[in-house]
């Protein structure tokens, strides 16, 4: 059977019902009562913006979800985990202050802010992988991990690496600690660019596995990547940022990574997701800008599928005109809109990979709300 998915845009009358109210029916028809939250613990995952990013999703929107989980008598916090890359986002401290400046506190949105991976990003999990074939275990932020209900509340847009960003991305990328994204972008090993390295020490106080070493002449740091466990704690505690994980694997692999980290996020617990389509900018929120949006806003989505709402999504963004003005002036006109965005990407990897592992199905019938 296909998966229903749910569906409103964004039209509203004159003096009606707004658009958070909108949100809340969608929500409604779409099965969320019948969810057991009473006294569950609940993580709302969704993406707080970087530091001078405006294509993220705003707190009103956040708020819809907490007060619905809090009717439904369950606990609710906003959650999201720590950034490897250089940026305001990459312990709990900056990460929290972001998420206040972009408006997500608890009198904005109904509830708290909890970074899922701690104060360094090395607060982890180790979760099984259903079925994995590149993954056993998958490193989760324990927060997140700790929670008895997953909802994903996700901005759907356009990304520089995967193709798309949506409810399989923020599970994955979004819920995994530091160590697990390093795991996924990379072949998990650290980079050490000893240009920026001031000789502080900070990162080799943090390694368990002798693979940084002190250079007395230079007063430089050295990184032996043979020796590296991946571990990724010499990335929170670098203060200029000279120790990253490389980016190199923008592929396939780590398209079928993230389908497997959702897998293990999702693995025996109840969930919900919800995509919004609107602002869909090329790159991800976790650039400190945002480019204008590629295609018109579209509308509302929820269901309990994250692989047949991410694969609805895409079709809905495929049926529409690209935005003049945009990115995609300067791209091709083929069928697929984020495939001519990027074309080293394939977002359809990561949909065939969930699906080969049983975490959904691309099949499903799109339920119009508004007809």
């Amino acid at each position: 059977m296909p998966e229903k998915i749910y569906f409103c845009n964004f039209r509203t009358k004159m003096y009606g019902a707004p658009l958070p109210d909108k949100l809340h029916n969608l929500m409604a028809k779409a099965g969320f009562e019948t969810l057991d939250l009473r006294d569950k613990f609940v993580a709302i995952k969704m993406h707080f913006g970087e530091l001078g990013n405006l294509a993220f999703l705003r707190p009103n929107y956040a708020k819809v979800v907490a007060d619905f989980v809090k009717q439904r008598g369950g606990k609710p916090f906003l959650t999201d985990c720590n950034t490897l890359y250089p940026g305001y986002r990459k312990n709990a401290l900056e990460h929290l202050e972001t998420a206040d400046l972009n408006g997500f506190g608890p009198l904005t949105t109904g509830c708290h802010v909890i970074i899922g991976d701690g104060l360094k990003g090395n607060d982890e999990v180790e979760l099984p992988v259903p079925n994995g074939v590149h993954f056993k275990t998958a490193k989760i932020g324990r927060a997140i991990s700790d929670a008895d209900v997953i909802i994903t509340l996700n901005h759907f847009k356009g990304h520089e690496l995967t193709g798309m960003g949506g409810a399989i991305k923020n599970l994955a990328m979004g819920c995994a600690s530091r160590a697990g994204k390093m795991a996924m972008h990379s072949d998990g090993k650290a980079e050490l660019d000893r240009d920026l390295c001031i000789g502080c020490r900070m990162c080799f106080k943090q390694c368990a596995n002798n693979a940084l070493h002190f250079d007395a002449a230079s007063k430089k740091m050295s990184l032996d990547r043979e020796a590296c466990a991946g571990c990724g704690r010499c990335l929170s505690v670098c203060p200029v940022d000279a120790i990253h994980a490389s980016m190199a694997q923008a592929t396939e692999p780590l398209d079928e990574k993230m389908a497997e980290y959702a897998a293990a996020v999702l693995n025996g617990k109840p969930n919900f997701h919800i995509s919004l389509i609107c602002d869909v900018s090329p790159n991800c929120d976790c650039h400190s800008e945002n480019d204008a949006p590629i295609i018109p806003d579209i509308g509302m989505l929820a269901g309990f599928d994250p692989v047949a709402l991410d694969k609805a999504c895409c079709d809905l963004c495929n049926k529409m005109p690209r935005m003049p003005g945009s990115w995609m002036d300067d791209c091709g006109h083929g069928d697929d809109v984020f495939d001519d965005a990027h074309t080293n990407t394939r977002w359809r990897v990561t949909v065939d990979h969930a699906i080969k592992i049983g975490l959904g199905t691309d099949q499903y019938e799109l339920v119009n709300l508004d007809k």
